[in-house]
């Protein structure tokens, strides 16, 4: 039976996004920092990343956390980030810049749109978008660029919470570029969304702590908890977000 829905993981280390391939995902939107929203990883991280997976590999291009209005030393490191992805034999990118009125830095995006099409890469436009203005104009712009998707929760905190404007977003769209809903996305709350947005790729983490094997643990140290667990890409949510996925599918 033909796949009718994509699911992406975001994954901040080379462990997590093959595990997530070993349970099936179908792409990898690649990072570092997931605290901080995710930024760029190391050049090493990303050969290694290429190196051990076979479905498509998407990097997160963005310098610091914060928000999405770059300087212009942190706009030529993205720059060059994009180069270097070509060159490693990536998939794919994702940006997103915004002007300091909210709308999209249509300017700075289409020369990285542009670097990227240099390598025959695919280009995301990632949550800058819920931040902008305007969703339906931000919309329009990022379709004129040329970005193959958007990654939204629809303005909200959570894409739960954003269906009805990613519904919208869907239908405005149509086939013009596709509208991946994420944040706040779990394998129990994946069929409703599906249902109540029409969605056709959907975007999640999908992580569990897991706990250290160090043995030795210095009790005069704080932060015991944080040092001595890892959140990480959890197979089996991942399985259990693909089976409701695929329970919609039929």
């Amino acid at each position: 039976m033909e796949k009718k829905h994509v699911l992406e993981i975001c994954a901040d280390s080379v462990s997590g996004a093959l595990a997530a391939q070993l349970a099936g995902a179908q792409r990898i939107e690649f990072c570092a920092n997931l605290p901080e929203g995710g930024t760029t990883p190391s050049a090493a991280q990303i050969k290694e990343a290429r190196r051990g997976l076979h479905i498509k590999l998407y990097v997160l291009i963005r310098p610091r956390g914060s928000d999405f209005l770059y300087s212009d030393a942190e706009f030529s490191i993205m720059k060059s980030d994009v180069h270097f992805c070509g060159q490693a034999g990536c998939d794919g990118v994702v940006i997103g810049m915004l002007r300091p009125d909210g709308s999209v830095d249509t300017e700075r995006c289409r020369e990285l749109v542009a670097a990227a099409r240099r390598y025959a890469m695919g280009v995301t436009f990632h949550r800058a978008f819920d931040r902008s203005n305007d969703l339906f104009r931000a919309m329009e712009d990022i379709i004129e660029l040329g970005c193959e998707r958007i990654l939204t929760s629809g303005g909200y905190s959570t894409a739960i919470e954003g269906a009805d404007v990613i519904r919208q977003l869907i239908e405005k769209a149509g086939s013009r570029i596709a509208i991946m809903p994420g944040s706040g996305i779990t394998p129990e709350n994946a069929g409703e969304l599906i249902r109540k947005t029409g969605l056709k790729e959907m975007h999640g983490t999908f992580r569990s702590r897991t706990e250290s094997k160090m043995q030795h643990r210095n009790p005069r140290l704080s932060c015991q908890s944080e040092e001595y667990s890892l959140l990480t890409t959890d197979a089996q949510k991942v399985k259990e977000a693909l089976k409701s996925i695929i329970s919609n599918d039929e």
